[in-house]
């Protein structure tokens, strides 16, 4: 089917009707249970572009797959620039697609939406104060390595794209790591039109229940009260209000331990992922789950009724929500101690209306042992535990800047990106600032998406002197993108740059000692120091191991003496909190 529409175009043509005049239909819905390849998606909204003036799509950037990604920018007054957009009052929704290229779709129920908009088949009084950003496939290269058979627990569409991208990353765990060109050219994006709503489209793994559409939502305890408490009391609820009422049963992501009945946890959405990432640049984010066991049809059009049901709501709510997220800003930049981890809370717990199906059990005929499933000849409405809150497990003070070395160049490539402020040193600089010693750490034992990312993360702080030089970076926390700033700076974050590996350099000791001859430094360093002394000699007396060691002893004394190297474990992003 590729260049389909230029058959149906000549189609059309041959008619006697003008292309311009016509309704091109999208593979979706020739076909239900098809979705739309890379190349369709690429050719329809090329087909469309040059038919509006409230539509232009542009390459924005490089993915792994080789191929750019596109940006297409939906505006009712023909504003097609982000300054503009937001002098003017719009407010920017930001669509993503294909993040997961084998959960596609928001891809087909976007290519129908934007058509309906710029065809007018939708009111444009709906849309004329909000300026759309749209991600066609964000996943190029997962869409490329298309099958039938790598979503086994799917119900359709016949063929799709594959999870991982080019380079088999999740690219939904890439969102503050950014290996991926991907995630490197979406930064650029997001910080371009700093979107005041973000949607990222998917399908659901998990739980059989009647709901077609389920919605993760952007963490309230995360976000600043008034922007959490307005996420919490009205937006979200009324977006699952209008999807019920329009045949489009919804829920929060049904995201459980067993089964539904014994209650749904809200889903950790750390800055890895996309809404994460979005709430630390005081986004109202969401990821749609259409559910999987439904048919592609049903999920198609539910997530084509959130698009829609958003845009309403969004429309009415503009100068709300516009608000909020200026006042959220201000908050951060006021914000004195920011918490970094976080963990749910299981003491505290609401309650939700759920429609569910009763889990029961039966014989495997794999293992013959007992198996789960739904039976759906005794559904249930009832009230189940929804446990919503998340408490957090660190909090760390901010200090008035950061400092960091050139020789971090990626992890300033990535600050850069995402619009974050910083200037140079113009000369070698000693300063008094409060630096952090990495006490312990945990690592798993095989890798994850790349990495053997760190958690536990324990340090130890003092003020010290410590020398930067020319050329290094100054980066001043009185700016709106401080949350970025500190989750991503401060060691214990649970995405911070440190936990994703960037600075394990540091964990590894470069000089040692050899026993034979550190003897004679050795007891040289005790006759001119009796309190290291005193205590090497109670050690030996209350731990018979360190007392039978001599290397551990010669350690000891190499650990407390000038010669130990003062970079290991020194992680060397400085705090300054004085003037």
């Amino acid at each position: 089917m590729v260049c389909w529409y230029r058959h149906l175009f000549a189609f059309i043509g041959l008619c006697g009707l003008s292309p311009l005049a016509s309704q091109p239909v999208t593979p979706f819905e020739l076909d239900s249970n098809y979705s739309a390849t890379y190349r369709e998606v690429i050719d329809y909204y090329l087909a469309l572009d040059p038919t509006s003036s409230q539509m232009q799509m542009h390459p924005f950037g490089m993915t792994d797959s080789g191929h750019p990604l596109h940006e297409i920018v939906l505006s009712a007054n023909g504003i097609f620039d982000p300054v503009t957009a937001k002098k003017e009052g719009k407010l920017i929704f930001l669509i993503n697609n294909g993040i997961h290229a084998g959960e596609p779709c928001g891809v087909d129920a976007t290519m129908m939406l934007v058509r309906d908009l710029i065809r007018h088949q939708i009111d444009p009084s709906l849309w004329k104060d909000v300026v759309m950003v749209i991600i066609p496939f964000y996943n190029i290269g997962g869409a490329l390595n298309r099958d039938a058979y790598s979503r086994a627990n799917q119900a359709g569409p016949r063929e799709h794209g594959f999870r991982g991208n080019a380079r088999n990353l999740d690219l939904n765990r890439d969102f503050i790591k950014s290996d991926s060109k991907n995630a490197q050219s979406f930064q650029q994006l997001f910080t371009k039109w700093d979107p005041d709503v973000f949607l990222d489209n998917h399908t659901t793994d998990g739980a059989d229940y009647p709901y077609i559409m389920t919605l993760v939502e952007s963490q309230k305890d995360k976000a600043t009260p008034p922007l959490g408490d307005y996420m919490r009391n009205s937006f979200f609820p009324e977006i699952y209000r209008r999807l019920t009422a329009s045949g489009f049963p919804a829920v929060p992501y049904v995201n459980v331990r067993n089964t539904p009945d014994e209650g749904i946890f809200a889903f950790f959405e750390s800055p890895r992922f996309g809404s994460g990432y979005a709430a630390l640049h005081h986004t109202l984010a969401m990821i749609s789950e259409a559910h999987m066991l439904k048919p592609f049809a049903q999920r198609v059009r539910g997530t084509y009724s959130l698009e829609m049901h958003l845009l309403e709501i969004l429309s009415e709510q503009r100068e709300r929500i516009l608000a909020l997220r200026l006042e959220a800003k201000e908050n951060a930049r006021n914000q004195k101690d920011f918490p970094v981890a976080w963990k749910l809370d299981f003491t505290q717990k609401d309650s939700i209306l759920f429609s569910g199906y009763s889990a029961a059990y039966r014989t495997s005929a794999i293992s013959g042992k007992d198996r789960l499933y739904y039976d759906k000849t005794k559904p249930y409405r009832k009230f189940i535990p929804f446990y919503n809150t998340y408490v957090p497990t660190a909090v760390v003070t901010r200090p008035l800047a950061y400092v960091i070395p050139q020789a971090y160049d990626g992890i300033i490539d990535r600050l850069s990106w995402n619009g974050v402020r910083m200037r140079r040193l113009t000369s070698d600089s000693t300063l008094m600032l409060e630096m952090y010693t990495i006490n312990d750490y945990d690592s798993p034992p095989n890798p994850y998406e790349g990495h053997f990312l760190h958690s536990g993360v324990t340090v130890e702080k003092q003020i010290r002197s410590w020398t930067y030089h020319q050329g290094d970076y100054w980066i001043p926390t009185d700016q709106p993108e401080v949350r970025f700033i500190m989750e991503t700076l401060e060691p214990q974050a649970t995405d911070s740059y440190f936990a994703w590996n960037f600075f394990d350099a540091i964990l590894g000791q470069k000089e040692y000692f050899s026993s034979y001859v550190f003897e004679d430094t050795a007891a040289e360093l005790l006759r001119e120091n009796p309190a290291l002394a005193a205590t090497l000699k109670k050690m030996k007396e209350e731990d018979a191991d360190f007392a039978a060691n001599p290397r551990a002893q010669l350690n000891y004394i190499y650990q407390h003496s000038p010669y130990y190297e003062k970079t290991y474990r020194l992680y060397p992003v400085g705090r300054v909190i004085s003037n």
